[in-house]
Order: structure tokens, then C-alpha cells, then sequence
């Protein structure tokens, strides 16, 4: 039997469960941003990560007066959540079962991190990840673990389907951090030679299809004026994910829906992908003109920058897409609802 009246009245404040459990997710978010802060200063490519708290901050404040709705009033969206008998909610705890256990894993993979940061002299990939994805670990299973502490009368548990709706506002604030270090020697190689291959294929084809004499050996291009080597800072890999941060903020902060968030990621991309084949066309080109030692410098970084850019501007664009699309799919909605009760009026008289 499923309830959605209130057991209790609503708290002032939070209990010291979910007050220590806070607590510790802020230390544990405080000792990444200490661990990452040598990452961001000492490779451009990742300098964005010193904005990465601020937005953290700013998303957790957004949804703050949802997230105290919840845990103090059982409330979701300004209505009140239903709960069911423990007796019917063996699903519900399982999940919760294993959600104590990807806790307990986040929070010793956290603390391996910590100790193979603290017996090295500089800062470690490994235990620099490992610190990332304890933290999203630790995070995303409390969350889901926390939902479950909301006012709820005895015998009676929040159903998985909340639990997941209210685990679902902390998703960007604990997986973000993955994002703003870099990825583990072997898995930065395979995805840049991979990216490296595909731009060069491209550049190479465009060019000869246009006619203009090259050659390829390898990952370099031979033109007449000099060699044009395709190296990984031109594979895409770092704009890459500079552009996948931007479109997880942008898909946090301004859509509702989790088919949308994940579709503009995905865009965010394949536009840091073409945005960058357009950016080796131009480079190529440039050498192909001015010789090969043109495009050294502030030419190549300013293309670099300009990569993420355009990739931001075109997620800005589609953001009125997104949203126009779904006001026509309430609009349709609206209009059906009152097509129906004109029907039920119209009925009503012929009876009469």
C-alpha cells in the first residue's frame, strides 16, 4: 500500500547524520580540489579545472532549496513523496544494500588515493584518479543512501524511484571531478592516437580531393613548402575535454531531462571533434600558403583556443533548441487536455 502522507512535521534543521555525512563529502571535495590545483597550474590544457569548484558550488546552490525540500519535508517538486511498507520494497533494498557497499568501495578507493599521494614527492595519475572516482563513488551512493532519510513513519521506506530522482541533482558535483584531471597514461594514448588517425585521414582526403599535391607518412603531411605534423596536441584529445566540461555544466544548470543533458554532451563531443578537424584544414592550409613554420605559435594556440570557442557557442545555440521543443511538447499536451474537457462539455449538454 503506498502512502504520501507526512509522518512527521517538517524539521528546522538537519539530524547529525546528515549533517556529518556532509561534512565529509565537503572535506573529501576539499582534499580534490587540493590534489587537482597542481594538475590545473601545470598543464594549460587543464587550467580550466580552477573555475570547476566555483560551478560545483553554484550547481549544489541551485538545487539546495530542492535538496532541503526533500530531506526535511519529504517534498519533490512541491509535492509530497510516497512512501511504501518495508514488507514491499525488497528491491528498494537491495539497491540501498548495494549502495552501502559502492559507499564503502568509494571511501577506501578515496583514502588508497590519499595515501599513494602523500608517500610520492609529486603528484601521481593513479592516485589522483583514484581520488576522482572514490569521490563520485562515495557521493553518487550516499546521495541515494541519504534519500532514504527523509521523514518517513515507521515500517514505511521512500521508493527506488525518488531515491534515483534525488540522486540524480548531485550526478554533475561528483562525476565533474573525473573530467578536470587527466586521464591515465595508457588510456590518454589510445584516445589521442585514435584522434590522431582520424584528423589526419580527413586532412589528407579534403586536400586531395581539392587538388593539392601532399603526401602522408604516418601522422605528418608533406607539403611543398615544409612537413605538417599532426602531434597530440592536435589530435583533439585536450579540447575535447575542456568541451565535455562545458557541456556537462551547460546540461546541469539548463535542462530538466536526463535524454537532453546526455544528448548535449554528446554534441558538446562531436563539435569539439569537427571543430577541430576544421582547425588542422586551417592549419594545413596555412603551412600549405606560408610554409610550415607559420603555424608555430601563436597561430596554433589561438586556433586551439578558438576550438573551444565555437564548441561553447554552438552549445549555447541549441540550448533555445532543447527548450522550444519541449514547450511545444506542453503546448501539444495543454491542447489536448482541453480538446478532451470540451468533449466532456459538449457531451454533458446533449445529455441535458
Amino acid at each position: 500500500m503506498v502512502s504520501s502522507t507526512p509522518s512527521k512535521p517538517a524539521e528546522t534543521g538537519f539530524p547529525s547524520y546528515i549533517r556529518y555525512t556532509g561534512f565529509l563529502l565537503i572535506a573529501m571535495a576539499g582534499y580534490l580540489v587540493f590534489d587537482q590545483q597542481k594538475w590545473w597550474a601545470n598543464r594549460e590544457d587543464y587550467s580550466f579545472g580552477f573555475i570547476v569548484p566555483f560551478f560545483v558550488g553554484y550547481v549544489v546552490y541551485e538545487r539546495w532549496a530542492q535538496i532541503k525540500a526533500f530531506l526535511q519535508e519529504r517534498k519533490w517538486n512541491g509535492e509530497v513523496v510516497p512512501v511504501l511498507p518495508r514488507s514491499q520494497s525488497l528491491g528498494t533494498g537491495l539497491l540501498v544494500a548495494l549502495a552501502w557497499c559502492g559507499a564503502l568501495g568509494g571511501l577506501g578507493l578515496f583514502l588508497l588515493g590519499g595515501f599513494l599521494q602523500a608517500i610520492a614527492n609529486n603528484p601521481l595519475l593513479p592516485g589522483g584518479q583514484a581520488l576522482a572516482y572514490g569521490f563520485a563513488a562515495t557521493c553518487i551512493s550516499m546521495a541515494f543512501i541519504g534519500a532514504g532519510w527523509a521523514p518517513v513513519g515507521e515500517g514505511t521506506t521512500v521508493p527506488a524511484r525518488y531515491r534515483f530522482l534525488f540522486t540524480g541533482l548531485f550526478v554533475f558535483p561528483a562525476l565533474i571531478w573525473i573530467l578536470s584531471i587527466p586521464l591515465l597514461d595508457f588510456a590518454e594514448t589510445k584516445v589521442s592516437l585514435f584522434l590522431l588517425n582520424k584528423v589526419t585521414v580527413i586532412v589528407f582526403n579534403v586536400f586531395d580531393i581539392l587538388g593539392i599535391p601532399l603526401q602522408r607518412e604516418g601522422n605528418t603531411l608533406i607539403l611543398e613548402k615544409g612537413r605538417v605534423g599532426v602531434e597530440d596536441a592536435c589530435s583533439g584529445i585536450r579540447s575535447l575535454t575542456a568541451c565535455l566540461f562545458a557541456g556537462s555544466f551547460l546540461a546541469a544548470v539548463f535542462l530538466n531531462r536526463w535524454w537532453k543533458k546526455i544528448l548535449l554532451v554528446v554534441c558538446a563531443m562531436i563539435f569539439a571533434f569537427i571543430m577541430n578537424i576544421v582547425r588542422s584544414l586551417f592549419l594545413t592550409s596555412w603551412a600549405h600558403v606560408y610554409g610550415s613554420d607559420a603555424i608555430a605559435g601563436k597561430v596554433h594556440d589561438i586556433t586551439g583556443y578558438a576550438v573551444l570557442g565555437f564548441t561553447c557557442v554552438g552549445l549555447f545555440l541549441l540550448l533555445p533548441l532543447f527548450n522550444f521543443r519541449l514547450k511545444l511538447e506542453e503546448t501539444s499536451y495543454s491542447d489536448e487536455d482541453s480538446s478532451g474537457e470540451e468533449e466532456d462539455q459538449g457531451s454533458e449538454k446533449k445529455e441535458e
